[in-house]
């Protein structure tokens, strides 16, 4: 089936799933979820030619984003179900205003219509943003990345089979079959057709994207996270901090890239750090951090030199990059100069630069002594997430229910004439 044949039937299924209950769209969800883990198989051998094609092309850390086990599948599959626990935005009235004239105008929440999603090496994405596209009531259009697309297609199909068991339609669930960037381009220039375009990936995406949508775009995903270490902070702490914002999941978009260091602590913190990141994990058998250094850094402590865009990337592997900075208003200015708006951290005991620091970083999410691994719609209470927002209008940070909404005015009068 063409692009267009689907974001056609897509259109044509929105109103329908517009006018669902809530207890509609949540047996909807649960019949999704029974037909993922009855899937599990043809999920599997799926997913195994995925692996096997993208081995020797992307990396062992972006391998393990692709690859899923029955464990992954029933996870993805319990995100669904607590989808079905989460409040349902659709129909929530905000305000209700009475004027003079006796009108009674609500602003009711009401869901966008056809959302359309790109993304990469990722499939769980696709229960993920299916759930709760249709929790809001939103029909989903789907284009994953080339190196997944077996696997996101037969999630996809799965859930459409849960669908169709239940007597809905299968298109309020959709994923496009050409991958190329063609497809994608078809896909950001749909006027007719696509409400919302939400890309998630790499930089490289999310610019494409926004240089090429025609249709309305939110720019996500693209983390160059940042942990100051100031000269008031708790060292043992900002280790532990650190090497979970670096190594607990390297491949995502909240994993720490650049640590800033106070001059003051520099030469007392940068061994330790050393140590904990590079010497203990190679000694225990874990994959070491690579610590790219810049110059004030390279005088105390053993690594590679920092290159000219260093602290402009975002690794996703096992990368940190290391500076030294004068002070607060000095990590504050650089974060400036190089953050994609995404999470910063701050580790320190001192009141007086937290607040200056938090007043001071415009992202979607900063810390106070704090990993910023917990930049997640399930950490902050919105079930599973369809993406992090980095810009300011509509939507900001981890994306849930409410962010998949707009608002419509409601206005309820008898014969009031202007």
């Amino acid at each position: 089936m063409t692009t267009l044949d689907i974001l056609k039937r897509a259109k044509a299924a929105a109103p329908a799933l517009a006018r669902l209950t809530t207890e509609q769209k949540n047996a909807a969800l649960a019949a999704m979820a029974d037909q993922l883990d009855a899937s599990t198989e043809m999920i599997l051998t799926a997913n195994e030619q995925d692996v096997a094609a993208a081995k020797g092309s992307i990396s062992d850390v972006m391998i393990d984003r692709l690859r899923l086990t029955p464990e992954r599948i029933h996870a993805m599959a319990e995100g669904i179900r607590e989808v079905v626990h989460l409040p349902d935005p659709v129909g929530k009235v905000e305000t209700s205003f009475t004027p003079p004239n006796g009108l009674r105008i609500d602003r009711v929440r009401i869901p966008v219509g056809v959302v359309a999603m790109i993304y990469e090496s990722r499939p769980n994405v696709t229960s993920d943003a299916a759930a709760l596209a249709l929790k809001s009531g939103n029909v989903c259009v789907l284009r994953g990345g080339k190196e997944a697309f077996r696997s996101s297609y037969a999630i996809a199909q799965a859930m459409r089979v849960g669908l169709s068991s239940i007597g809905l339609c299968e298109d309020f669930v959709n994923i496009l079959e050409d991958t190329t960037r063609a497809g994608a381009n078809e896909l950001m220039t749909a006027v007719d057709y696509v409400d919302l375009l939400i890309p998630r990936g790499g930089a490289g995406l999310i610019r494409a994207c926004v240089e090429n949508a025609k249709v309305p775009c939110i720019q996500t995903g693209t983390g160059i996270c940042h942990i100051y270490v100031d000269c008031d902070a708790d060292l043992d702490m900002a280790l532990d901090i650190i090497e979970n914002a670096k190594t607990s999941r390297p491949s995502v978009c909240n994993a720490a890239e650049v640590c800033l260091v106070h001059k003051d602590v520099a030469k007392h913190f940068l061994p330790m750090l050393k140590k904990r990141l590079v010497d203990d994990r190679r000694a225990a058998g874990k994959c070491p951090v690579e610590l790219r250094l810049d110059p004030i850094a390279a005088q105390i402590i053993d690594g590679v030199a920092a290159g000219a865009d260093d602290f402009d990337t975002e690794f996703l592997d096992y990368i940190l990059a290391v500076g030294i900075v004068d002070d607060v208003h000095a990590a504050v200015a650089h974060i400036a100069a190089h953050s994609t708006h995404h999470s910063e951290a701050i580790l320190t005991n001192n009141t007086e630069s937290a607040a200056f620091f938090t007043a001071s970083v415009d992202s979607a999410a900063v810390y106070v002594n704090a990993s910023t691994r917990f930049t997640d719609g399930g950490e902050f209470g919105l079930g599973c997430e369809i993406g992090i927002s980095t810009q300011k209008l509509h939507a900001r940070g981890p994306m849930g229910l409410e962010e998949l909404t707009t608002y419509q005015y409601r206005i309820f009068g008898n014969g009031q004439i202007r």
